[in-house]
C-alpha cells in the first residue's frame, strides 16, 4: 500500500466536491466548509498560490484519489497551523489510511513549511476522528463545551495539538 499526499490541483474539483457532500463525511464537517464546485475550485487556487499558508491536500493510494485533508495559518509570529477536513472516501475506509495521511502531513508541516504547532479541533461526538487524533500522535488539550451550534443543538467540542518536538519523540 502506498499512501501520498499532494497539492490539490483544478482537475481535483470534482473528486473533492464529492467527497465533502458525500452523507457519511458532511456531518462531521465545520459549517465553512465548500459546497459548490466554485468554492472548491477558489480554495484549490489559494493553496496553490499560498502554499506556506493554506493548503488543500489530496491523499492518493496506489496513485488513486482516495481523500484529502488540508491546513490554514492560526497565529503566523507563532508559527501555528490549524488542520482542517481530513476525511477518507468511504471506498477506502478501515485500512488506516488517514492514519498513515496523517503522519505524512505532520511532517510535511512542521519539517518542510517550519509550523511549531499543530491544531485540531474535533466534535466530541465525532468518536471515530478523535480516536484517529490520538493514534496519529496528537495530545487532547481540553474541550469546549457547548461550543458549536450543529444541527439545531448545541455540541462539545475536543481539541487536540501536536509540537514539533514531539513529532521526533514518538519516532513518527
Amino acid at each position: 500500500m502506498s499512501v501520498e499526499l499532494r497539492r490539490a490541483e483544478p482537475p481535483d474539483a470534482d473528486f473533492l466536491l464529492e467527497l465533502l457532500a458525500d452523507d457519511d463525511v458532511r456531518p462531521f464537517l465545520g459549517p465553512r466548509s465548500a459546497t459548490s464546485r466554485d468554492e472548491v475550485l477558489e480554495e484549490i487556487e489559494r493553496s496553490l498560490a499560498e502554499p506556506r499558508s493554506f493548503g488543500r491536500f489530496v491523499i492518493e493510494l496506489d496513485e488513486e484519489p482516495a481523500g484529502m485533508l488540508g491546513f490554514h495559518v492560526a497565529n503566523e509570529r507563532s508559527r501555528i497551523a490549524r488542520l482542517e477536513r481530513l476525511a477518507v472516501h468511504p471506498r477506502f475506509r478501515g485500512r488506516r489510511l488517514g492514519d498513515e495521511a496523517a503522519r505524512l502531513f505532520q511532517r510535511h508541516l512542521l519539517e518542510e513549511l517550519g509550523y511549531h504547532r499543530l491544531e485540531l479541533e474535533i466534535y466530541a461526538f465525532n468518536e471515530r476522528a478523535c480516536a484517529h487524533a490520538e493514534r496519529a500522535g496528537f495530545v487532547r488539550e481540553g474541550r469546549k463545551r457547548k461550543a458549536y451550534l450543529k444541527d439545531g443543538e448545541w455540541v462539545d467540542s475536543v481539541l487536540y495539538a501536536l509540537l514539533a518536538e514531539e513529532l521526533d519523540s514518538r519516532g513518527g
